[in-house]
């Protein structure tokens, strides 16, 4: 630094923090609260909390990236085997939902680009709309006849 600053304008900060003037003996009650809260709530349940997070953090199974095994269809399995029925049941419903949210999603590619391309879209799309009729058609051929309600009429024709 050198010699020739103004030391009224910069003054040396002090070389000891002065200790605090209590006014009274008693301590404050405030800060014994806060302390008898932190120590009888707020430690033992954020213990808990992540005792039980990292617990959940090693068992971890997302919803969305279940696997499911596959099972017979329902004209394979047995006749009077429930267990059977209602897991193909549950299979179709599976697929059928994954179907119909691929055709919603293509559709929706198929749409964004019409929106995007405006008049000529037919021949700037024709990928996009090709893949629609390709996933629409692969959809009906697989579910044209094979309903919600034929399904559950077969389900209860063969229990």
């Amino acid at each position: 630094m050198p010699d020739d600053y103004d030391k009224a304008a910069y003054p040396e900060p002090p070389r000891q923090t002065p200790a605090v003037d209590k006014q009274t003996a008693l301590p404050n009650p405030a800060l014994i609260l806060s302390k008898l809260f932190y120590y009888t709530v707020d430690l033992p349940v954020t213990t808990f909390r992540d005792t039980i997070d990292s617990i959940r953090s090693k068992n971890k199974l997302v919803y969305y990236h279940q696997k499911f095994r596959r099972v017979p269809d329902l004209m394979d399995c047995k006749e009077g085997d429930f267990t059977c029925y209602y897991e193909a049941d549950m299979q179709w419903r599976r697929d059928y939902k994954v179907d119909q949210e691929i055709v919603k999603v293509i559709q929706e590619r198929m749409r964004a680009c019409q929106q995007r391309e405006g008049h000529s879209y037919q021949q700037n799309c024709t990928k996009e709309i090709q893949q629609f009729n390709e996933v629409t058609k692969n959809f009906q051929s697989r579910c044209k006849y094979l309903t919600a309600e034929t399904w559950t009429h077969l389900v209860q024709h063969y229990s």
